[in-house]
């Protein structure tokens, strides 16, 4: 498994994918919590960078399934996933090598991020005037919702060997995990809207942005990795039906 997480990582920084990825991630986050006015911490009032954990879910939505749609279609449209099943590799090692090079690399996407948490760490009055359990909470939440999101793509890109639809289906398949719910709750009444809601990735999301790390949210994230990539296995397990 750490042969295909090193060769698919490689792989990705041997690419513009990865840079375009990360350049767009950093310079969106970049204008809207420090220039345009509307959102900018500067012009906001309040040491905290909301406006960033706000902002990257919807960025995520995009760029990860941008990151995952050539796993698995890209070797189906070469040829080269009969090769790369016939070694001496179980599902499950390969299916963990391509999902953890795509983890990593939008987890690297968060980084440079730590310069904002920094910034307005220094900035606030008085210094250090910011909400840091919160913070590492949202930082919690965003690397976990880029676990789920991954797992998603990956199972996008098993399902086809088109890039382009992986890509779509991955798209409307993390904004369905992540907004659908919500979504839907806000149309229903009582107890049941409470319910539902929870079934979604904005509830969970929005508890560890608030600092409580809670281990029922940590069961929610790593349950829906573990059902997209036991799905992700039954895809390419459907080869030999």
């Amino acid at each position: 498994m750490l042969t295909i997480l090193q060769k698919e990582f490689n792989a990705f920084l041997n690419s513009p994918v990865a840079y375009v990825v990360l350049g767009v991630f950093l310079i969106a986050t970049g204008l809207f919590v420090w220039v345009f006015p509307d959102s900018s911490v500067l012009d906001y009032g309040y040491a905290d960078l909301q406006t960033l954990f706000n902002l990257a879910p919807w960025i995520f939505l995009f760029l990860i399934p941008a990151l995952t749609m050539r796993t698995f279609a890209e070797e189906k449209k070469a040829g080269t996933i009969e090769l790369l099943l016939t070694r001496p590799l179980t599902d499950g090692q390969i299916i963990g090598g391509k999902y953890l090079a795509c983890l990593l690399l939008a987890l690297l996407a968060l980084v440079p991020t730590l310069l904002y948490y920094y910034s307005v760490y220094k900035l606030g009055s008085p210094e250090g005037n910011i909400d840091s359990a919160a913070t590492v909470g949202s930082y919690l939440g965003l690397a976990l919702l880029a676990a789920v999101f991954a797992a998603i793509g990956i199972l996008a890109s098993a399902l086809t060997r088109d890039q382009i639809i992986a890509f779509l289906v991955a798209v409307v398949g993390c904004f369905l995990v992540y907004s659908g719910f919500d979504s839907l709750a806000s149309v229903l009444q009582g107890s049941s809207a409470y319910y539902v809601s929870q079934l979604g990735i904005a509830a969970h999301y929005r508890d560890l942005s608030k600092g409580l790390v809670d281990s029922r949210d940590l069961v929610y994230f790593f349950s829906v990795v573990a059902i997209a990539l036991q799905a992700t296995r039954l895809a390419l397990r459907s080869r030999n039906w």
